[in-house]
């Protein structure tokens, strides 16, 4: 996990708060009917409620960057990223990017990609990788 920047926006916390209210706001609902048919304690009602809050603050540092908004979209981070051929691209096959392996095609034709060989993702359509051999890419 990447450590917390010293700064984080404003609207992350706000997005982050307004997405975990209506939780915390049914779990209310819940604990107040089930009060009407069950004797459950009153200091039980609020420990539960202080326990969901505990759980959104604990998990915040985990999720936080879900709730960037100007953060790069999964297509656009991929564009450019090298990766290693794991089946042959006859024209498709599987490329490992970023410890992940990914549906991959030959970008433009040519002959195929033997395994081991270093690409270069050119473009993403769906969760197809369209890359090219670093040699092709080089002489570009």
């Amino acid at each position: 996990m990447k450590p917390i920047p010293k700064s984080i926006s404003s609207a992350v916390y706000l997005r982050y708060l307004l997405l975990n209210l209506p939780g915390l706001v049914g779990l209310v609902l819940v604990l107040i009917i089930i009060r009407q048919w069950f004797a459950l304690p009153g200091w039980l009602f609020w420990v539960l409620i202080a326990c969901w809050v505990v759980k959104d603050v604990v998990l915040f540092p985990f999720v936080w960057r879900a709730y960037e908004p100007n953060e790069l979209t999964l297509t656009g981070s991929m564009v450019g990223k090298r990766g290693i051929v794991k089946t042959p691209l006859n024209p498709a096959g599987y490329v490992q990017v970023r410890g992940e392996l990914w549906r991959a095609e030959r970008a433009g034709g040519g002959p195929p990609i033997e395994v081991g060989r270093v690409v270069h993702v050119q473009q993403m359509a769906g969760l197809t990788l369209y890359v090219v051999p670093e040699e092709e890419e080089e002489e570009k």
